[in-house]
């Protein structure tokens, strides 16, 4: 008679290993029906399911992998597995797949606790937890530091909103952020990423650094806030606030283009998009003039956003072409990925404003990045304690496929 067995191996790591204990069961011509292996700080936690025929006897192998296991100085573990729950783990395949990210400047054991607790009331299951990020330094100076940790879970969630609710509590309280997305084949496989400019891809609102030259910067920033936060219409905003400018030397922009400051992890995240093939575009409700000097400085590829009126180098307070609301930014999204052959499935955006949101949802992952708050509680995904970069997490990518940077240790 047939018998399944799960070995538990743990102990210190060392290299080798894997293979003696293996030789052992491919001597016994053992199938493996299930394995997986993880190392923590050096430490070796590796099991396998395997089916010993009837025509082989279990006794004199597990003597083997026993003296093994001793020779090398780990433990060894076997646990009987009948058949019946077998076809029970057989059957949970068909369950739905999906991946939790927590991300912050330090992972606690209170945010994991947090977590866990609430993906088990929910009936579901954690198959693996991994570290996205680099290695802590104990005594660590440097700024920026970040964290990631990663949930591959499955199970059948019955009430989803229910479940982000939760979630968006933890990060209120905790100061994490936890982005909670289906693990599927277009989560791995994104071409594209669109993106806001101002107070997303830069620290500031360029209309009101504008506004401030002109000497009405009170006035337009009340306004912008207000557009911001939903309360009012975009185009209408927009136009308000740009009248306000006219008269306005054309010498400023690039004044202000020369000390726009870029949001921490941007430089990072261009460099390792680009380097991965993706495309990239800013989709802006800003102006063309600093989109175009973004796209120099980070090599974008598209640039869409709202081209100011100059007549005889002044600002005539009048905005040229049709406005790029939160309605033409989503329909831009779909242009650009049609031309480039690229399904929706496929794209990411990313944007802080109620403007953003239309192209939020469009897209295939929409990120609140540092977003107003009825940005977030709208948006599916929210980054808010991290940089830009943080949205390379999201796409499976860890801190050592880094390809701009080097210092991060695995």
């Amino acid at each position: 008679m047939r018998e399944l067995l799960l070995i538990n191996i743990t102990g210190p790591d060392k290299p080798g290993l894997t293979s003696k204990i293996t030789a052992i069961l491919a001597d016994a011509k053992i199938p493996v029906l299930d394995i997986g292996q993880a190392v923590i700080h050096n430490h070796l936690s590796l099991g396998m399911l395997v089916e010993v025929p009837k025509e082989s006897a279990s006794s004199p192998v597990l003597k083997d992998l026993l003296f093994c296991a001793h020779t090398l100085g780990i433990q060894i573990t076997f646990t009987p597995v009948t058949d019946s729950e077998y076809e029970k783990w057989v059957q949970e395949q068909g369950k739905r797949h999906y991946l939790l990210s927590l991300l912050a400047r330090k992972i606690t054991a209170e945010q994991l606790e947090r977590v866990s607790t609430i993906i088990a009331e929910h009936g579901l299951n954690i198959n693996t937890i991994n570290r996205l990020s680099g290695r802590i330094p104990l005594e660590n100076s440097k700024a920026g530091t970040k964290a990631c940790v990663e949930f591959s879970i499955r199970g059948t969630l019955e009430n989803e909103n229910r479940f982000r609710e939760q979630m968006v509590a933890i990060t209120d309280s905790l100061g994490v952020d936890i982005a909670f997305q289906e693990d599927n084949i277009f989560r791995r496989n994104r071409r594209l990423v669109v993106f806001d400019m101002d107070s997303t891809l830069i620290t500031s609102e360029v209309i009101d650094e504008l506004a401030l030259e002109a000497g009405v910067g009170d006035e337009v920033a009340a306004i912008t806030e207000q557009s911001m936060r939903g309360e009012i219409d975009f185009t209408g905003s927009l136009q308000r606030r740009v009248s306000l400018l006219k008269g306005l030397d054309e010498r400023v922009l690039e004044t202000i283009a020369q000390r726009l400051q870029l949001t921490e992890g941007a430089e990072t995240l261009f460099h390792n998009l680009h380097n991965l093939g993706f495309k990239t575009a800013v989709i802006s409700g800003g102006f063309t003039y600093f989109g175009h000097y973004l796209q120099k400085k980070l090599n974008i590829d598209y640039v869409y956003a709202n081209t100011l009126e100059i007549e005889d180098g002044k600002l005539t307070g009048n905005v040229l072409g049709t406005v790029v609301d939160g309605k033409r930014k989503a329909e831009l999204l779909e242009i650009i990925a049609r031309k480039e052959n690229i399904r929706l499935e496929q794209t990411i955006a990313v944007g802080d404003g109620a403007n953003d949101l239309p192209m939020l949802g469009k897209a295939g992952l929409g990120i609140a990045f540092r977003a107003k708050p009825i940005v977030r509680e709208s948006a599916k995904q929210a980054i808010s304690t991290l940089g830009l970069d943080a949205i390379l997490y999201l796409m499976g990518f860890r801190d050592r496929d880094d390809l701009s940077v080097s210092q991060h240790i695995p």
